[in-house]
């Protein structure tokens, strides 16, 4: 039996026709009165209420990018063996004395960081000032038992790291393996306990653990740290961006979504600053930590997300919020809509799960599915890989490696810009594979532009970063669009979680250097061309209905799935 909509407040509303949601034209459905509906005819999309809570949750996003320090305190740091004949008994000697190659091999470089030539005279000594040639053999060489560093503010002195490359890069990974680790974590105690705890929680603990560390007594605290860090306090980032985009309205959700990305962004260029600013690693983690404690008046601050207290029905609490909203944003919400929003619609056909085939199933039957979910994986490793790759390459572009890095994170903000510019212009495909082969084209360019070239190797390594920047705002909203309502959020995860092998691998490519300067750039080429061609499989959503079931998704391309206005 229907109801008549204008006498009951639970019963459904009919949306507009020609409305737009994210860009995108809706058709002319009915639904129940839910938040958005709320938003968009009462209490405002974008009023001063959410304006303020994006501004509050804009510094627990800029904290959130303080995790990727290890790119400057464990950086790779010049060093050669120490030579013990001419009186060097520590690591804090002169790097570069004016007899250094009497002793040590020449290379490409200068000298070599890993061997030395055999003593000659084991009974003969020279000195810190003079040390003659004839004391070592120059026809034979030998490893290090010691090593001279040219920084002293790295962990790679501290804990003596020399020739020890892998180990040293090892930190990177640590960091990426913890934000695989936190998704679960974060999800669990999000839903449990609400988004406001989740941050708080999440940001303390990034604080917490990032201060102790800056008092590791040896590597492997060093790197146990940073993974528990990593694994409790990497959802600062998520938790903070559910704020900023639950309440407001869907009109703008792209636009929050790229100003999100941009905070981090902005994180990044004050991590640099910080980092070039404070030369010592362990000052400047504390420096970049002990901020973080101020999360703890957001408990005062924040008001608890209205979609989460609506979800677990704690509706005193929501209406309370929903008013402070109205009024903030000098609109109203009427006591139909609050009714509606209250009172939880009743489930016309309950499906159980003997007759669900389940996502494993419905995915292996399903022919066009499968190979969407063989083939959205690949963009996210390689976007993960590509963007972190280009991050912590960035500081070995010259010797002012905290310009270089700053340089390489602000490019981001364009791109993302670019992005919310371009994606209902042009469509998804075309926005997101042109960002993967200008990025490869990039890559592949810097490899043969020489060192002395330096103006030109930054200027095409920032065009590769933006282009992978605007990746990053296309690829979660294409790989969204093309999984069914039922399976989107699941398979929306299980993409992201798969490309995190990228962010795992990528802190191992500069030792790749070793071998030959270009496999870095190389490896990122291939990839950013395998996956610019892989988009081009999928069929554009520009234009087309969301689909809610496996038969509209397995649709998209074709003439029905496209929206009439």
């Amino acid at each position: 039996m229907i109801k008549d909509e204008k006498n009951d407040p639970m019963e459904t509303q009919t949306e507009t026709k020609g409305s737009t949601v994210n860009g995108r034209k809706e058709s002319v459905y009915k639904k129940p009165l839910d938040l958005d509906d709320v938003l968009t005819n009462e209490l405002g999309q974008f009023g001063w209420y959410q304006k303020r809570n994006i501004l509050l949750v804009a510094i627990p996003m800029i904290f959130s990018s303080f995790i990727n320090e290890f790119i400057f305190s464990a950086a790779a740091t010049p060093h050669r063996c120490r030579i013990s004949e001419c009186g060097e008994d520590g690591k804090s000697h002169v790097y570069d004395p004016d007899w250094i190659l009497n002793a040590v091999p020449e290379s490409a470089s200068g000298f070599a960081s890993c061997e030395r030539y055999v003593s000659s005279n084991p009974g003969t000594n020279g000195t810190l000032d003079y040390c003659p040639v004839n004391l070592f053999d120059k026809s034979s060489t030998t490893g290090c038992d010691g090593f001279v560093y040219a920084k002293d503010n790295t962990v790679v002195y501290d804990f003596d790291l020399g020739c020890q490359e892998w180990l040293r890069a090892f930190a990177g990974t640590m960091s990426s393996i913890g934000t695989l680790l936190v998704l679960p974590i974060t999800g669990y105690i999000s839903d449990r306990y609400g988004r406001r705890f989740a941050l708080i929680i999440s940001v303390f603990n990034l604080g917490l653990f990032g201060l102790i560390r800056a008092f590791s007594v040896n590597y492997p605290m060093y790197l146990a740290l940073h993974l528990i860090q990593t694994t409790l306090g990497s959802g600062t980032y998520s938790s903070s961006y559910i704020f900023a985009a639950e309440l407001v309205g869907p009109k703008y959700r792209v636009i929050t979504s790229a100003t999100s990305a941009t905070m981090f962004a902005s994180g990044q260029v004050i991590l640099g600053a910080v980092a070039w600013l404070i030369p010592s690693w362990r000052y400047m983690i504390i420096a970049l930590h002990v901020p973080c404690f101020l999360i703890i008046v957001y408990y005062w601050l924040l008001s608890e997300s209205v979609r989460w207290l609506l979800s677990k029905r704690r509706y005193t609490e929501a209406e309370k919020i929903l008013e402070t909203v109205a009024k903030a944003n000098n609109t109203y919400i009427s006591e139909k809509s609050k009714m509606a929003l209250m009172t939880p619609p009743e489930t016309a056909v309950i499906t159980s799960d003997a007759e669900s085939p389940g996502l494993v199933r419905t995915v292996i039957s399903s022919r066009v599915l499968l190979r969407r979910v063989c083939t959205t994986p690949i963009w996210w490793i390689t976007m993960t890989f590509v963007y972190y790759g280009l991050s912590i390459n960035s500081t070995g572009l010259s010797d002012t490696m905290h310009l270089n890095y700053i340089l390489t994170c602000a490019i981001e903000i364009p791109g993302y810009i670019t992005a919310v510019l371009v994606l209902d212009r042009i469509g998804r495909k075309a926005t997101l594979s042109a960002g993967y082969f200008l990025s490869a084209a990039c890559n592949i360019a810097y490899i043969f532009v020489p060192n002395q070239m330096a103006v030109p190797r930054l200027i095409l390594f920032l065009v590769g970063k933006f282009g992978i920047s605007v990746v990053m705002t296309s690829v979660y909203l294409f790989t969204s669009e093309l999984y069914p309502t039922e399976f989107r959020h699941s398979l929306l995860a299980f993409s992201s979680m798969i490309g995190r092998i990228g962010s795992i691998t990528a802190p191992l490519t500069p030792v790749l250097m070793e071998y030959w300067h270009g496999i870095p750039s190389l490896l990122f080429a291939f990839m950013a061309v395998l996956s610019g061609l892989l988009v081009l499989t999928q069929p554009e959503t520009l234009g087309t209905k969301l689909p809610d079931t496996l038969a509209e998704a397995e649709a998209l391309g074709r003439p029905e799935s496209k929206l009439t206005s």
